[in-house]
């Protein structure tokens, strides 16, 4: 893998951010950490160290183009050059578009899409000239098919599509060894919910079947050591990418009627719960969220998916022998 022994994860501080860092750190590669967090980022750290990896945590805002650009001079500096960038900072807001505001719907979008760019931009700005790296977008099935409650996340992730289909055409165009490609989530077990800002009227939820973040670090990393276009988590993220292409009028109702129910647990909502769209919230929140007594750890869709070349080569096998 030449120089891809280092990488940088934007949003590392919990979620599945957090599991990817730790996934890579597992695998033997230095890790630099970016998020906001200060408290998260340390425990982060911690948690690379503690399998024998180096770490170099910054903590930084991704909305901030200037701010990723020193922190990726400072991550080098650190651990060598960079070999691959994943993008996964976001923020959301779960109400209707008509009850965020404009300034939240634009924090939203300066974090989840912009924070996004700007990474990239600084991974581009070091691979391009040795020739060499991959760029992992940590994207989601909202990214094809977007849902009532969170339009400026949806629109964000939809973005991201459109620039990572741009940026990889360039990269074609110049003849570049470097790659970028998208891994698309269903539902997680992340903090996001318990801290993201929220009008609905009970406690937020994902849309079940909910799976624990470590399944998607392990897919991540494939990513990046294997990279293709894109990747397609779980049966639910392949229904949903592919029936809005077939459908797109039933899903359209479909979700209008049950879309907002489904992404609210029957608790009502704690009008008092801090919220994280702003600033970080203190304290260490790791990589799951409150809903491990739901999550499934196994899929066997990301199991073919991460192993799809030996299972390509033996049905091609199998094939060439009749």
């Amino acid at each position: 893998m030449r120089s891809h022994r280092v990488v940088v994860v934007t949003g590392a501080s919990a979620g599945v951010g957090r599991a990817v860092a730790r996934a890579f750190a597992e695998r033997g590669y230095a890790v630099g950490v970016i998020a906001r967090g200060r408290d998260g980022l340390e425990a982060a750290a911690k948690e690379i160290e503690a399998t024998g990896g180096r770490a170099h945590a910054v903590p930084a805002d991704v909305a901030d183009h200037r701010a990723v650009e020193v922190a990726a001079d400072e991550i080098e500096a650190a651990l060598g050059p960079i070999g691959v960038w994943v993008n996964d900072a976001m923020v959301s807001v779960f109400a209707l578009f008509t009850d965020i505001a404009p300034e939240e719907f634009d924090r939203v979008t300066a974090v989840t899409y912009l924070g996004f760019v700007n990474g990239t931009r600084a991974a581009l700005r070091r691979m391009l000239p040795r020739d060499d790296g991959v760029i992992v977008q940590v994207g989601s099935a909202l990214a094809y098919r977007g849902i009532p409650a969170q339009s400026a996340y949806c629109g964000a992730k939809h973005a991201v599509q459109g620039f990572t289909e741009s940026v990889r055409c360039e990269l074609l165009h110049r003849k570049s060894n470097v790659r970028i490609g998208m891994v698309q989530l269903p539902a997680v077990n992340t903090p996001q919910f318990d801290w993201v800002l929220s009008r609905l009227p009970r406690r937020p939820q994902p849309v079940p079947p909910i799976y624990q973040p470590e399944l998607i670090a392990r897919a991540v990393v494939r990513m990046a050591e294997h990279p293709r276009r894109e990747m397609w988590l779980t049966e639910r993220t392949i229904l949903a990418i592919v029936g809005n292409r077939i459908a797109p009028n039933y899903l359209d109702r479909r979700l209008g009627r049950s879309g907002v129910a489904a992404q609210q647990t029957d608790q009502p909502a704690d009008p008092d719960r801090p919220a994280n769209l702003w600033e970080p919230l203190p304290g260490d929140h790791g990589a799951h969220g409150s809903f491990d007594d739901r999550a499934r750890a196994r899929n066997p869709f990301v199991w073919m998916s991460l192993h799809r070349p030996p299972l390509l080569a033996a049905f091609l096998g199998r094939r060439a022998r009749r």
